[in-house]
């Protein structure tokens, strides 16, 4: 189960996922680097012992101290929303060529949101569906200012 990664890439993705989302489990460290929930552990051990800010909610996982941030980059909501809806978007043309990058690049900048920005952001992440993007009539047929709106409105 453990991953060609060296460790040191590892303990870094593992802090900007711990600023990328509000709370994550062990469990979900451990399937997303393909390692095993003992060296997620270890790597969280690590992470503390250098000084990395992380709080353990019992049972239901692991994040950083909310003042803790890697680069000093700062989005509007408006911008979080945009990143999100690309994601789905992407995900939803069926095209594989540079999702997986795609996602690795959202993540880390949903790493630098303010927590209320993460919060926002993954429920606008759980509710967005994307449908019927094939048939839709074209940029140059439709066009409207109203999704920026509705994301409002759905978080």
């Amino acid at each position: 189960m453990e991953s060609e990664k060296p460790r040191l890439a590892r303990l870094t993705a593992l802090i900007t996922q711990l600023q990328s989302q509000s709370l994550i489990t062990a469990r979900e460290l451990a399937e997303r680097h393909q390692v095993s929930i003992r060296t997620i552990y270890r790597d969280i051990q690590t992470l503390l012992k250098s000084g990395i800010p992380i709080v353990t909610e019992e049972g239901k996982g692991y994040a950083l101290m909310d003042h803790y941030r890697l680069p000093p980059v700062s989005f509007t909501e408006e911008e979080a929303n945009a990143i999100i809806t690309a994601e789905h978007l992407l995900r939803h043309t069926g095209d594989e060529s540079f999702s997986k990058a795609y996602s690795n690049a959202s993540s880390k900048i949903k790493a630098i949101l303010r927590h209320s920005q993460k919060t926002k952001t993954d429920l606008l992440n759980t509710r967005i569906q994307i449908r019927n993007l094939g048939n839709s009539p074209g940029p140059d047929k439709y066009s409207s200012n109203n999704l920026s709106i509705l994301q409002k409105c759905i978080t």
